[in-house]
């Protein structure tokens, strides 16, 4: 019988971070609306331009229309909500939007003018629109004869909150005043303007129009260019000669892979911001409209999968949330999150708590300096501090509260905390090293006793235990996590939670097609009860959950498993431009589908973004240990994308490049001097 725990009353957490807004929420004062909420916008057919904290959110046409997300943004607020261009008195016929780069967009249109004879359009339309609030707008014209077009550009905002126009309470639209060469529009907290070069021939500001008469020779072109701006200066993280991921490249028989790091690098760019207080330290944003800010847990498990660039973002990352750790215990801060249908909420803060020593152990072995390594050691140790006071006198970490659930996923998580924390400490000097193995081994034993639920097709971990000892035996991409076991000295992965046995059992589930979709590994597994594949946690694909899977597959020897998600990971990737959004439907994979976007999905998505990154240090398998400065390759055999190279990674802090022939053996081209191969 199917075991669903209810959320427990007495579970407690750190309410913060950026959450999807929850649509139909009331206003300041106000009471839920009766009927079902309504949905939020749709993102993912929109074109976003990123380059936090700034945001152009586009529809393919070009045109802004002021519905939905429509708009520039800046620091979540919306700064210019509606921008139709018409030329000859006409809107222009769109042909083609796309994105160019991570914060850039070009949208194409055309338009005939009465002189055209035929179908033949005369004047091509090309907008280049930016993240960071600039529009070009060039008018070409390909007739043999002379053209004056009148073109004019409707503008409006609502200077609205990104939170109330995904709650669908966007405000209306605001009066404009003609100002300097362009319109602004002002409230009592925020304020837009608009400028345009060369200035309009004239401006109305009752209806918020600029106009032009424009000359176009034969075969010539005009351009202008609309600014969209506020009182207050940003300084983009992304795009700064201080951004701490470099240029890296990846080529192969499988001419994918270069997209899909290109694309991962410079979507991870577009997501990182400032720490106000500390503007020299950046972090990842979660994600893409819905989450542009920091959450604690996905923010470290973005950057430890960017380890291969370097470890100057995991350094920045940890520096930020080590000033925001609470005082007295050392936890990092962070919400609740949905666990799917057969488990509470879990508290993303513990999550992020435990991945701190993990993080700083790995760059650690990376390469990360000595003097980030000092300065961040005492709170990897407030974190294993709290973690030996929440474990108490007994093997498992509980959920917050008395009484909580022991999830398996978590425990996962203070396994690998407690190993690599134990192998921090030992290469710092610090007491406890041998402490925290043996909580290790205990965990181990008693886990592999306790969480194992057998049956006749072979057994399956437990989801989780309910506070009476009742396993919940609902299998879900959480048990991932019992394969990433993290990277200890010599190139050598820790011991995991599973035995050989359970590790080849739980191997052949994640790649059975109850759980492996054909594009990835469902949150939940079909035949579960309460699958749903547009699901957050209950069968939609998670796209970090899979690249998860695939390295801890891959380090476990099941690279047939491995070899199968990866493919379904690739080519979604493609189906989605290669920039992959946080989930997408857990659909089961036919012959000339496509996966199915989940429409409220975030994307860029830091977790997804690096997970690229990650998938292909995994086919190579670089575990370094810049320390004694050596670096092991462990490449997959069977060489699933054929011969790969990747070039301009870091280890050590140098450049670093590395190929893997079509039979599975690695060379180093490129490494830091005095790097020796580890064997």
């Amino acid at each position: 019988m199917a075991l669903t725990v209810p959320p427990s009353s007495a579970a407690r957490g750190t309410p913060q971070g950026p959450r999807r807004p929850a649509a139909g929420a009331p206003g300041r004062g106000g009471t839920p609306a009766a009927g079902p909420p309504p949905a939020l916008p749709s993102v993912h057919t929109m074109i976003v331009c990123a380059d936090l904290p700034s945001l152009a959110i586009s529809a393919e046409h070009g045109q802004l229309t002021g519905s939905g997300l429509e708009g520039f943004y800046q620091a979540g607020r919306r700064l210019l909500s509606r921008c139709v261009l018409r030329v000859a008195d006409r809107e222009p016929v769109a042909v083609q939007g796309r994105l160019t780069g991570a914060d850039r967009a070009r949208f194409v249109a055309v338009v005939r003018t009465p002189g055209d004879g035929g179908p033949d359009p005369g004047v091509v339309v090309e907008r280049i629109r930016t993240a960071g609030g600039t529009e070009r707008i060039t008018l070409r014209n390909s007739v043999p004869r002379p053209l004056r077009v009148p073109v004019e550009i409707s503008l409006g905002t609502d200077l609205a909150d990104l939170g109330a126009i995904g709650a669908g309470r966007p405000g209306p639209e605001l009066p404009a005043s003609v100002h300097d060469s362009g319109m602004r529009w002002a409230t009592a907290r925020a304020l837009a303007l608009v400028t345009a070069d060369p200035p309009p021939d004239d401006a109305l500001a009752s209806a918020g129009l600029l106009r032009w008469n424009m000359e176009l020779p034969p075969g010539g072109s005009r351009t202008l260019e609309l600014r969209v701006r506020t009182d207050r200066a940003v300084r983009p993280a992304g795009r700064s000669g201080s951004c701490p991921l470099p240029e890296a490249d990846a080529e192969g028989d499988d001419p994918r892979v270069r997209d899909l790091l290109r694309a991962g690098v410079e979507d991870l760019r577009s997501l990182l911001m400032r720490d106000p207080a500390h503007p020299s330290d950046v972090f990842p944003a979660a994600g893409i409209p819905w989450r542009c800010g920091l959450a604690p847990a996905e923010a470290l498990w973005a950057v430890r999968m960017a380890l291969p660039l370097g470890t100057r973002l995991a350094a920045a990352t940890l520096r930020t949330l080590a000033r925001s750790q609470a005082d007295g215990d050392g936890r990092v801060p962070g919400p609740f999150r949905d666990a799917g249908p057969h488990l509470p909420p879990g508290c993303t803060g513990v999550e992020a708590t435990l991945a701190f020593p993990v993080v700083l152990a790995e760059a650690r072995r990376w390469g990360l300096p000595e003097q980030d390594l000092a300065e961040l050691l005492p709170a990897a140790e407030r974190c294993l501090r709290w973690l030996h006071t929440a474990l108490g006198d007994g093997p498992y970490l509980r959920d917050p509260g008395p009484g909580g659930l022991c999830r398996a996923e978590t425990q996962a998580h203070a396994h690998r905390a407690a190993l690599l924390g134990a192998d921090l400490l030992e290469a710092c000097g610090r007491p406890g090293a041998d402490g925290w193995r043996e909580r290790a081994t205990a965990l181990r034993r008693a886990f592999r006793q306790d969480f194992w639920i057998e049956d006749r097709a072979g057994g399956r971990p437990a989801a989780a235990r309910t506070p009476e000892g009742r396993p919940v035996p609902h299998l879900g991409a959480g048990a991932v996590h019992l394969l990433d076991t993290g990277l200890l000295g010599a190139g050598q992965l820790a011991p995991g939670l599973l035995d050989r046995v359970q590790t080849e059992q739980l191997a052949r589930l994640l790649g059975g097609p109850s759980m492996d979709s054909g594009w990835g590994l469902r949150g939940l597994g079909a035949k579960e009860a309460a699958h749903n594949p547009f699901g957050h946690r209950s069968g939609a694909v998670r796209v970090h959950e899979t690249a998860v899977a695939v390295s801890g597959l891959a380090a476990a020897g099941y690279e047939k498993e491995a070899g199968s998600l990866l493919r379904g990971l690739l080519d979604a990737a493609e189906a989605f431009d290669h920039r992959l959004p946080e989930m997408y439907a857990g659909e089961q994979r036919t012959a000339g589908s496509l996966p199915l976007p989940h429409p409220a999905a975030c994307r860029p998505a830091a977790v997804s973004a690096a997970a690229g990154i990650h998938l292909l240090s995994t086919l190579v398998g670089i575990r370094p240990d810049a320390p004694a400065g050596t670096v092991r390759l462990a490449p997959l055999s069977s060489a699933p994308l054929g011969a790969l190279r990747l070039s301009g990674l870091r280890v050590a802090a140098e450049p670093f490049a590395v190929r893997v022939s079509r039979l599975g053996l690695g060379m180093i081209e490129e490494a830091a001097d005095g790097l020796q191969l580890g064997v």
